[in-house]
């Protein structure tokens, strides 16, 4: 049912006046608003505004807070949950335009920027400068998004996720009150934490509209690998010794053999098709070398063989687009197919046993589902691609990812590591946390009592 049951609802009339043609109910605008790269079913919001300033946000809250419009935040849309999708319809808030750099700190190591800046703007931004913003998840996302997701990615592994890497933030909340969190100071004893709160909240406590971000310098020397294994057990073995070992690796991804026949369609590409990790060495020349021949060392012990090197900077781009568009070689595997992005983590001494398992459960749910990880920090994919009107199919897929995460959950780990719940894996929040999910039920109804902000999202009874 609409939030909007007459068009020219007071409600909408006042957003119109407050955004004039930065409100639409285009009706392709509204589809691109109601879907993300997952496999869910598409709901369009009733509207999508597009504001350009913390102020307006401000605005447009109190609108649809007074008139009980539900309000789900928008970046680019890469979310692979469902966390964009507009489940009880309203207002989807693009906050695309909010796209400026407002000042860099290049002594202190820090930036403060809008939203919609793109983790690849930022990047190009402080080329010049030598420096670099680390979180990586793929997609070209928003640092807003990539901030309510508690997005990861590639490089999680040295220097963490957007959770290590978010400053303070600019929140403004259902009933339009800017809430300011954090400093610019490395570190606070001062009080709840209540950076760490918005982080990862997927929208449902308020709208980010400014962000301080911790940047690092630009490495002298990297080089990157790629090789690969006889089986999967001995890939995923070597991640775990070279982590143990604490061999200061800045990247270690792993694809199994169905994704590298994939990615070997899209790229362009020969890899063997095997098990393989890509790899990637940050530091000095001399340290750059001694962690590749320790890694060489602990590969060979495990069957790698054959490392292929990439230390020019557009072989490694090369490589590393590769490794970022399994995506979209994934659906080489089934053309026809939607694709469904699972992810769980483990504690890492557990993460072979735990890829082995899975491995053998696709085979026999008899699904294409490659896996991919950010393995040096436990954490992995498994892409199902699936014919989502075949019943008995996603009936399957279902059952396989309630199963994928129950052992997880039975091996001291998380039902995602990355991917945030959004809609599939609420009743995992509850499994994961029990009790604790009351506190953050109470936590939800201190900021948003009515129940406005990204309403459907983490919850079971939203």
């Amino acid at each position: 049912m609409s939030a909007f049951p007459d068009i020219r609802s007071t409600a909408m009339s006042k957003l119109a006046a407050l955004l004039g043609e930065r409100l639409t109910i285009n009706s392709s605008i509204r589809e691109q608003h109601g879907r993300d790269e997952g496999y869910i079913t598409p709901v369009p919001p009733d509207a999508v505004g597009f504001p350009d300033s913390t102020e307006e946000v401000q605005a447009v809250t109190r609108i649809c807070n007074e008139h009980r419009i539900p309000m789900i935040p928008f970046g680019v849309g890469t979310s692979l949950e469902g966390q964009v999708i507009p489940m009880h319809g309203g207002l989807s808030i693009d906050c695309s335009r909010m796209d400026r750099i407002l000042e860099l700190n290049a002594e202190d190591l820090d930036v403060r920027l809008q939203p919609g800046v793109t983790r690849r703007q930022l990047n190009e931004y402080l080329r010049d400068q030598g420096l670099f913003f680390p979180v990586d998840p793929g997609a070209d996302a928003t640092l807003g998004g990539m901030a309510s997701t508690r997005a990861s990615g590639t490089n999680a592994v040295r220097y963490g996720t957007m959770r290590n890497n978010v400053l303070a933030l600019n929140v403004v909340l259902a009933d339009g009150r800017l809430l300011h969190t954090g400093t610019r100071a490395r570190k606070s004893a001062a009080g709840y934490d209540l950076t760490a709160l918005f982080v990862g909240s997927e929208g449902t406590l308020g709208i980010i509209t400014e962000l301080s971000l911790r940047l690092y310098g630009r490495e002298e020397a990297i080089s990157s690998a790629v090789c690969a294994f006889d089986d999967l057990k001995g890939a995923v073995d070597t991640v775990i010794e070279t982590i143990q070992m604490g061999i200061p690796i800045a990247r270690i991804e792993f694809l199994d053999e169905v994704l590298m026949g994939a990615v070997n369609l899209y790229s362009k590409l020969d890899y063997a098709l095997k098990p393989t990790l890509f790899l990637e060495f940050h530091g000095t020349p001399n340290g750059v070398r001694e962690q590749a021949e320790s890694v060489g060392e602990i590969c060979s012990e495990h069957g790698g063989a054959n490392f292929q090197w990439a230390v020019r900077e557009e072989d490694r781009q090369a490589l590393w687009r590769a490794r970022h568009d399994v995506a979209y070689a994934c659906k080489l595997l089934r053309p026809d197919g939607r694709l469904w992005a699972t992810d769980v983590c483990v504690p890492i001494s557990r993460l072979t046993e735990c890829i082995v398992e899975t491995r053998r459960d696709i085979d026999q749910s008899n699904l294409v589902a490659p896996i991919v990880g950010h393995v040096g920090d436990g954490n992995f994919h498994v892409t199902m691609m699936l014919d989502t009107s075949d019943e008995e199919e996603m009936a399957r897929a279902h059952a396989f990812n309630e199963r994928l995460v129950d052992r997880a959950l039975s091996m001291g780990g998380t039902s995602t590591g990355e991917h945030g719940i959004g809609i599939t894996k609420r009743q995992k929040l509850v499994a994961e946390h029990g009790d604790g999910v009351a506190v953050m039920h109470c936590i939800k109804q201190a900021l948003d009592p009515l129940n406005l902000m990204n309403p459907g999202k983490l919850f079971l009874d939203g």
